[in-house]
């Protein structure tokens, strides 16, 4: 098991990761995923692309993602914690379904080039509507809104500060399905701006993610287009559910957005129950 993005130990976004998985079908996959009870479960594999140093299958309690962040920092973590080396010196690329990620290592952290918005621009009034009223407040306590969806669905929505945004009691269940990131900004502090992330589970209830990187790396796009970020910054997340996740946010000269955070090993052992795993299946989970 590993601890991705926590500023000490236990304290970020816990991540089981599978390895040796390629002989697992993706019901395995997704059985297993809900026994953890985690919110991502990732399977590492073979991969299929040439300029791949491994893939990565991620799956939360309901569905499999094509992309999520924590489970690519602690995939890439695990792989790594093997003594395998990546085909390029200072770079690993990971294989998912949305394509080829690349991650860096640097003074401590791993980071990942954030995948471009599939989605983005200003919700319908209705979708507005819906949002605010999730999470409890009126409209016009929302700085701004937009769609920032790079893979799960997030709809981004800006308060004038981390104090309300750490104010804040969504419902604990929706009709329908809801991913809603919220941001504000800190004024003193290590953290320029407290992150939280809503969402629906399977079955149909409300969670709290307690650091999530997918939402991190589309903020932070939407943040510096909108003029509200302009240089580097640390992002926290998970302090209403007693975490310390900080997520550290660069934008380098060729206006990639990079996204990273510590990882460790904390659970190291071995998965009995599927025995078509290869021997060690299970170091990281």
């Amino acid at each position: 098991m590993i601890d991705v993005f926590g500023a000490e130990p236990l304290s970020g976004n816990p991540l089981a990761v599978v390895m040796g998985a390629d002989a697992l079908e993706t019901d395995e996959m997704q059985r297993l995923t809900r026994w953890f009870n985690l919110s991502e479960t990732a399977f590492l594999l073979s991969p299929t692309h040439p300029e791949a140093d491994y893939r990565v299958r991620i799956f939360t309690l309901e569905r499999e993602m094509p992309f999520a962040g924590h489970p690519t920092l602690g995939s890439c973590h695990a792989w790594l914690s093997t003594g395998r080396a990546p085909m390029k010196e200072a770079e690993i690329i990971q294989e998912c379904g949305a394509g080829l990620v690349t991650i860096r290592r640097d003074q401590g952290l791993l980071s990942f080039g954030a995948p471009p918005l599939i989605r983005s621009g200003p919700p319908s009034k209705e979708e507005l509507t819906e949002a605010v009223q999730f999470l409890g407040i009126g409209t016009h306590e929302v700085v701004d809104a937009a769609w920032i969806d790079n893979g799960p669905g997030w709809l981004g929505i800006r308060l004038a500060s981390a104090e309300i945004v750490l104010s804040l009691n969504p419902q604990r269940s929706w009709p329908r399905r809801i991913d809603i990131g919220v941001v504000g900004p800190h004024s003193r502090g290590d953290a320029a701006f407290e992150v939280r992330a809503f969402f629906s589970d399977h079955l149909g209830a409300t969670v709290e993610d307690p650091v999530t990187g997918s939402l991190n790396a589309s903020l932070a796009q939407w943040l510096f287009a909108a003029g509200v970020a302009e240089e580097a910054y640390i992002a926290a997340q998970g302090t209403r559910l007693g975490r310390k996740g900080r997520i550290h946010v660069a934008r380098d000269n060729a206006g990639q957005f990079w996204i990273g955070g510590k990882t460790h090993t904390q659970v190291n052992g071995r998965l009995q129950a599927l025995p078509e795993c290869q021997a060690g299946c299970m170091p990281h989970g």
